[in-house]
């Protein structure tokens, strides 16, 4: 119980100190933003059974099976070129030949009202999957995810023809059939955009929005396989008594959620749309952690049998 109270100090203490509309956003911060219980959201989910044999026979195991969230990545998105808003990591994005300025037609005050917004976009593992797992690890058991911290799944700045010209994306039917694959609903007048085509242009007033819809644009790209853009895949393999998260989906928890890093820190998670406070980003740059969901269990025997959720879910 004391190592509880503990923890629980050390969370409260930590977000209080990286809670602030207007700072660096840096390696440190990111680390602690983290111990996030509501996003964590851990949960004891059901039971794995294990064939354990030995020279004297056979017999059945369990292990309990977990599900919780983890920090992937952070999706960083920024109107000028270079200048991503995660300090330590601004290098790996810098202007080239083929991908230079940026921008829109705004500085983002009140009295403007310009359509046409840019962002380049970041995708880079999150540094926080050690603080992680010593919070997961304090309620049981804790599934690892598949980003590795610091390493570029998405740079826009290489990825020029898709993210600058929309190459092929464009023609898609999902860029072209309106209601396919947006954030929001034109019926509930909540559109915040279109995922597609995936790249650095769209048409938005609210500048937050328009983050929001690249960086799920940015997500989309690498939870998938062979897209056609400069990435690498976000995905970890399945295998017995681990279930890695799978491709993100606009508005769908159960695929990822994320967690506003900057201009505001926040300890909670939400999808795109959503109701909560919209802070706009006077320089148009913004970042947020992705948070996907995993399960899995302890391997206790040489076999796999199989697991049962306690939701009544069949045995996988």
């Amino acid at each position: 119980m004391k190592r509880a109270r503990r923890l629980r100090a050390a969370i409260a203490a930590l977000m209080l100190g990286t809670a602030s509309s207007a700072f660096a956003l840096n390696t440190a911060s990111i680390t602690a933003s983290a111990l996030s219980p509501d996003c964590l959201e851990y949960r004891v989910v059901g039971i794995c059974y294990w064939l354990f044999c030995t020279t004297f026979g056979c017999s059945v195991r369990t292990s309990v099976k977990v599900s919780h969230y983890v920090p992937d990545a952070v999706v960083s998105n920024y109107a000028n070129t270079g200048e991503n808003p995660w300090v330590e990591v601004r290098a790996m994005s810098m202007p080239n030949t083929t991908a230079q300025a940026g921008g829109d037609g705004t500085t983002n005050q009140d009295h403007e009202n310009n359509l046409s917004k840019f962002k380049n976009a970041d995708v880079i593992g999150h540094p926080g999957g050690a603080v992680l797992g010593q919070l997961a690890s304090a309620s049981g058991y804790s599934c690892e995810g598949a980003g590795t911290a610091f390493m570029p799944y998405l740079l826009s700045t290489l990825d020029t023809a898709a993210w600058r010209y929309n190459v092929p994306e464009a023609v898609y039917p999902e860029a072209l059939i309106p209601g396919m694959r947006e954030i929001g609903a034109r019926i509930s007048l909540n559109l915040w955009g279109a995922v597609y085509p995936r790249g650095g242009f769209l048409h938005q007033t609210d500048d937050y929005k328009s983050g929001a819809v690249v960086a799920q644009r940015a997500g989309d790209i690498v939870t998938r396989r062979g897209q056609i853009h400069v990435y690498q895949p976000l995905l970890a393999n399945a295998r017995d008594g681990y279930w890695p998260a799978g491709e993100l989906v606009e508005g769908d928890a159960s695929t990822g959620k994320w967690q506003e890093l900057t201009p505001t820190m926040s300890s909670s998670c939400a999808v795109f749309p959503h109701s909560n406070q919209r802070v706009q980003a006077q320089q148009g740059d913004y970042a947020w952690a992705l948070w996907r969901p995993y399960s899995c269990c302890q391997r206790r025997g040489q076999t796999f049998l199989g697991s049962v959720d306690f939701s009544g879910g069949s045995a996988r």
